[in-house]
């Protein structure tokens, strides 16, 4: 009988790359609360002026960990932080660490990358293909490795329409990629069709993956759009304006009131507590698998999308229209301006939209923050914001065909308790609490909002639809005033 996935850790040593991520962290804490680990070891680098350690403390204080805190108070004395950074020659681990690392680790999740989409292609290079080469090569150093799962993306091969659980090949080697760097040869020449050098660089790293030379227990795991947590440790919890997360957030304040019409499309959106319970369900399943085969390597490593569009579609317009719903309710009392916005198809549409509803009324704003002796940044911030949403403009009007049989078959294989305690199945989803839990998650962990502050909140949004309303009657009298006066010219 198979050990249940919680017990396939015990007294087990884990180690996590891209640990203080948003999806490292909610892994972490999933595996301290749910699992008989011996050690979550968090390969962390210094950064601002902080160390590793430092940096890993300050983790430790965020809400995320409330739950584990009064569960298990002593759950930091089961993290190990080893300072280090994967794009370094032996990623910069001092001969101790490397050397504890060798003996001990029994447990891989690679989950660093650069996520930019318009990161340079020598750095999401480095990152993302460099780092993870540095890493299997520390793993097949390994004495007791049991299992590593790294962490790609469901659009890793989006130029495909149809997306399976199956390698495909991309144009350059790693080799000739880092020839191509050399050489200086365009980005746009390299990358082909991938839309920017974030999809790329994880294909390639899955390539790099595939011919599994060091004959690693090895998978891939290929999360798509991951959201604010559903149920664990609490709902609606999220650290970061990635992704639709930005787009609402800017729309919930009334900063953004123009963006693409993707209404009828669908959003392959996943809870972040179901991502990990499906990643830690991953490793489980790929140490099975190596088991099975007598520690002799397999073909070729096994690769699961996790994906909601299969078994339970959700689309933009559904997403975007209950968000809403929740503003009417709850509306920040930050707000700048009421929530509205108008939908575009036609890209030139889309700018004189964007110069009438963002331009003018931030380049007003700018000119009464330089009048109070104040820097302006209103102009700057509409143009990052725009710049966001053309990024995600190619994944929000696409639509892939996903296969992910190999992870339904691995819900399946699940006994009743971890279905339980690894709950990732997306079939009849509740979205409607979901939007809710994400919509009050934004509120109260992006905006630093409390749910007391709802009452002077509706005040406000009273007010500021009153000024939007005068706004829009003002603009129809000019609009009607100026027609007027061309008619009479002409007449």
């Amino acid at each position: 009988m198979e050990t249940s996935v919680a017990e396939s850790f015990r007294n087990g040593i884990v180690l996590i790359t891209g640990s203080t991520g948003f999806l490292g962290k909610v892994l972490t804490e999933k595996l301290l609360r749910s699992c008989p680990v011996k050690y979550v070891v968090m390969l962390v680098r210094s950064k601002k002026e902080l160390n590793a350690n430092q940096r890993v403390a300050n983790i430790y204080k965020q809400k995320l960990f409330d739950r584990i805190r009064l569960e298990k108070p002593d759950f930091t004395k089961s993290i190990k932080v080893i300072e280090g950074n994967l794009e370094e020659l032996s990623m910069g681990l001092s001969l101790n660490d490397f050397e504890w690392i060798v003996e001990n680790v029994n447990f891989v999740f690679h989950c660093a990358a650069t996520i930019k989409f318009n990161e340079p292609l020598d750095l999401a290079s480095k990152i993302n293909i460099q780092g993870t080469e540095n890493l299997l090569a520390l793993a097949s150093k390994m004495k007791n490795l049991k299992g590593f799962v790294h962490v790609s993306t469901a659009y890793s091969h989006c130029p495909r329409n149809e997306i399976k659980e199956e390698y495909y090949k991309v144009p350059v080697t790693v080799t000739e990629l880092k020839n191509k760097l050399i050489d200086n040869v365009p980005t746009s020449n390299i990358i082909e069709n991938w839309p920017n050098t974030y999809t790329f660089t994880k294909a390639v790293t899955e390539n790099v993956i595939l011919t599994n030379e060091n004959r690693l227990p090895i998978s891939i795991f290929r999360p798509s759009i991951i959201g604010c947590t559903k149920s664990e440790p609490e709902p609606g919890w999220l650290e970061n304006m990635n992704g639709p997360t930005g787009l609402v957030t800017g729309v919930m304040v009334g900063f953004l009131r123009t963006m693409p019409n993707i209404g009828s499309n669908i959003t392959d959106m996943i809870p972040a507590d179901y991502t990990v319970n499906a990643l830690i369900s991953v490793m489980w399943d790929t140490v099975n698998r190596h088991k099975q085969s007598n520690d002799v390597s397999l073909e070729a490593p096994k690769i699961y999308n996790y994906v909601s569009c299969v078994e339970s579609p959700l689309s933009w317009g559904r997403y975007i229209r209950e968000m809403h719903d929740q503003y009417y309710v709850a509306p920040p009392l930050q707000s700048m301006w009421y929530g509205f916005y108008i939908f575009y198809t036609n890209l030139i549409i889309g700018s004189i939209l964007r110069f009438f509803l963002h331009r003018i009324p931030g380049a007003f704003m700018d000119l009464m923050l330089i009048l109070s002796g104040k820097s302006p940044k209103m102009l700057r911030m509409y143009s990052k914001s725009e710049g966001m949403i053309d990024l995600l403009y190619e994944f929000s009007m696409r639509q892939w065909i996903f296969d992910n049989r190999n992870t339904r078959e691995l819900w399946q294989s699940l006994s009743e308790d971890d279905k339980n305690e690894f709950r990732f199945s997306l079939k009849a989803f509740d979205w409607k609490s979901y939007i809710e839990a994400y919509y009050h998650g934004i509120r109260k962990h992006i905006l630093n909002e409390d749910i007391s502050n709802v009452e002077k909140a509706l005040s406000k949004n009273y007010k500021l639809l009153r000024l939007h309303q005068l706004c829009v009657v003002l603009i129809i009298l000019l609009i009607f005033h100026f027609c007027w006066m061309f008619i009479k010219y002409l007449f």
